[in-house]
């Protein structure tokens, strides 16, 4: 006996399938020796009588499922679909609330605009700047390196 009996067995028979209860199924069994070597697949709360090829198949893609379930558990994979807002929608995307692009675009638009405009200073106008406002970038604090 399995673990919960299925609702229907489907044998095949002359091209087709033929249902059987389950309980019905265990009685040929028991008197029917060709019962046992009949191999079987669990599709929707009953089992369907398949040939061997589509039976490994069967078998080999659950085994795979199971190892890939196994290496996300033991990964912490963690799927977006899982991700939802306070309605229930699945959010299309998660932001790092932390880091403001814009900000950082900014400032790195900015920073490529002072090292164009530093080299049509004066030397005595470069080291004024840099005392003022690049004590904190030694790299960039060394001299006419700017570019």
């Amino acid at each position: 006996m399995v673990k919960y009996a299925p609702r229907k067995v489907y044998i095949r028979e002359s091209g087709g399938y033929v249902e059987l209860s389950y309980t019905e199924f265990c009685r040929c069994r028991e008197s029917d020796q060709t019962y046992m070597d009949k191999l079987f697949i669990p599709i929707q709360g009953c089992l369907l009588e398949v040939v061997r090829e589509q039976y490994t198949d069967f078998y080999r893609d659950k085994e795979r499922w199971r190892y890939l379930q196994k290496l996300d558990t033991k990964n912490r994979l963690l799927s977006l679909d899982g991700f939802t807002d306070s309605e229930g929608n699945p959010l299309d995307f998660i932001t790092d609330e932390a880091v403001d692009i814009a900000e950082t675009v900014v400032n790195a638009v900015m920073v490529d605009r002072l090292k164009a405009a530093l080299p049509l200073l004066s030397d005595s106008e470069q080291e004024l700047i840099q005392a003022i406002f690049l004590t904190d970038f030694p790299s960039v604090k060394s001299g006419r390196g700017w570019a």
